[in-house]
């Protein structure tokens, strides 16, 4: 076998079987720390072994090789030992250019936040989960409670046709009249909330779901920092 295809072959494996058992915390009941570092030596005594095989060629020609696997060895390495960090920037990557997505981050005492980044018009948008569908709404501490389209509702199951609209309320487009609901449920990532009130808008009257303080207020965190809007449960 080529002494390339070996040495990806090992790493490939060993990084595959890190990932798999990363929540076991054990690899064949090796500690996935000690497991890694066992793969890391594996693939450095396979590229030794190669290079001393092939010293029969000039010396610079064999260096070259050493230093190719030597690097491909210690990115595959890096990627796994850095694999949160990199996660991390995906996520930050993906919330920059898709606003609305939910990043979620791990702080130093396993606490997770979501953290929203800005749109370019200013607002803070987020994609909710309601009733088990998923609903773009506009953060709004302005507004008292959860406040739905009359699209969303038929979205998530209501029937808005049938719902009885008896509070007054205002709205960007001015006074109009909401229909008070329960909801089921409601979550953000890993922010989950059961049974919480809310209002439908009459049909037409609401632009975009917002999404109110009847659920901010029942975070333990809400902070805004610069273009980061952060929620805590």
């Amino acid at each position: 076998m080529n002494p390339l295809t070996l040495l990806l072959a090992i790493l490939a494996i060993g990084l595959g079987l890190l990932i798999a058992n990363h929540d076991a915390g054990q690899t064949f009941g090796i500690n996935n720390d000690d497991f890694g570092r066992l793969v890391a030596l594996s693939a450095l005594a396979t590229l030794f072994a190669a290079a001393a095989l092939r010293s029969r060629r000039s010396f610079g020609e064999s260096l070259r090789q050493m230093l190719t696997w030597l690097l491909i060895a210690l990115v595959l390495v890096s990627i796994y030992v850095y694999r949160f960090e990199l996660q991390s920037f995906g996520d930050r990557l993906l919330a920059g250019l898709l606003p609305g997505r939910a990043m979620v981050i791990t702080d130093s005492e396993g606490q997770q936040e979501v953290v929203l980044q800005k749109r370019i018009d200013g607002h803070f948008a987020v994609d909710t989960t309601v009733n088990g569908h998923k609903v773009s709404m506009l953060v709004d501490t302005g507004a008292s409670s959860i406040a739905l389209t009359y699209e969303d509702a038929e979205r998530i199951g209501l029937d808005p046709s049938r719902l009885g609209y008896t509070v007054t309320v205002m709205t960007a487009n001015g006074r109009t009249l909401a229909a008070p609901v329960t909801l089921s449920e409601i979550s953000i990532g890993p922010i989950r909330r059961n049974n919480i009130g809310a209002m439908v808008a009459a049909e037409g009257a609401l632009d975009r779901s917002l999404l109110g303080m009847s659920f901010l207020s029942t975070l333990d965190f809400l902070q805004m920092q610069s273009d980061e809007l952060r929620l805590r449960d």
